[in-house]
């Protein structure tokens, strides 16, 4: 296996030498990209130091040397990757030894297009772990149990019942099913969240497979600066940027004619959900009656929906 491992860099100058040195640990890994995203702090020198430590590891910027956000810069390390394989590790996160032992097997068969693992948690501070303890507990992020591919893409988008998640840190994909079957790849549109649609269309495209999920394979690094949790838990309302993306998973979907109709209808039922729950009080009657005469099956099923009877008020 030749795998090549992108990490988005940003304000993680404390932390990204040892995501780094996580993914070295691998003889699999032949390559780690780093793409610093014009950090505030002095990430990217140490960058710079790592590039010229470890042969192994390669340093970008965007072209323009600004800050373009984590999807248009995983992107940039996607056009630079030249493995087999793609991995994706946040710069304050990190690999623990049983990262790949799953996909050494898996990948023996040519029909596994990816492999995906659990992901657990530190906490690097006290106060980091008051502020998102919340978000994030002690549990594992993992789908809950062994699943056939094709009930991965319905089981994300939680269709039937709690199906769990699985973390971009703990995927890998093969890469030219991906490359081939998969474009755009990371939505430059959104801001936050742009992974969760990621993983959406990707779980629809490709076959993957379960790795590892009763031990983390890989750590979410929480800290008090982290740039996503920050800004999803503090600055804009969580219903704000789910509206957004179901808003992009809903455009894509309903463009794919291949996608079932009653999957289309649960993502058209998520979309409005969202957005009804983000309407003045007075719109909101506005917007659930123009949609009963427009959508009705949308609207109607979900009032059937614990989820969408939630959000609405």
């Amino acid at each position: 296996m030749k795998i090549s491992v992108i990490i988005p860099v940003y304000n993680a100058e404390k932390y990204v030498t040892q995501a780094v040195e996580s993914a070295l640990q691998f003889s699999e890994v032949y390559e780690v990209i780093l793409v610093e995203d014009q950090s505030p702090d002095n990430a990217l020198q140490v960058c710079r130091q790592l590039a010229e430590k470890y042969d192994r590891v390669k340093l970008f910027q965007h072209p323009d040397r600004g800050n373009h956000g984590a999807g248009p810069t995983r992107n940039l390390g996607l056009e630079k990757a030249t493995g087999d394989f793609i991995a994706f590790l946040d710069a304050d996160d990190y690999y623990l030894p049983n990262r790949f032992d799953a996909e050494k097997e898996l990948f023996k068969d040519p029909k596994v297009e990816g492999v995906y693992g659990a992901l657990g948690v530190h906490y690097y501070s006290e106060k980091a772990k008051e502020q998102y303890y919340r978000l994030f507990g002690d549990q594992l992020t993992t789908v809950y149990k062994k699943h056939d591919p094709k009930d991965v893409f319905p089981g994300q988008l939680n269709m039937k019942g709690s199906f769990g998640l699985f973390s971009i840190d703990c995927l890998t994909i093969r890469r030219e099913p991906m490359v081939k079957k998969l474009k755009p790849f990371f939505k430059t549109t959104l801001r936050l969240h742009q992974d969760t649609e990621f993983l959406f269309r990707l779980s629809y495209y490709l076959d993957l497979y379960p790795g590892i999920l009763d031990k983390a394979v890989a750590v979410r690094g929480v800290h008090e600066s982290n740039r996503i949790t920050a800004v999803d838990s503090k600055k804009i309302k969580p219903a704000t940027t789910r509206v957004l993306l179901w808003n992009e998973v809903n455009t894509w979907a309903q463009q794919e004619n291949t996608i079932p109709e009653d999957i289309k209808l649960h993502i058209r039922r998520m979309h409005r959900s969202y957005e009804i729950a983000l309407a003045p009080t007075l719109k909101k009657w506005g917007m659930i009656t123009r949609y009963l005469i427009t959508d009705y099956k949308s609207i109607r099923s979900g009032l059937y929906n614990i989820n969408f009877r939630e959000y609405l008020f």
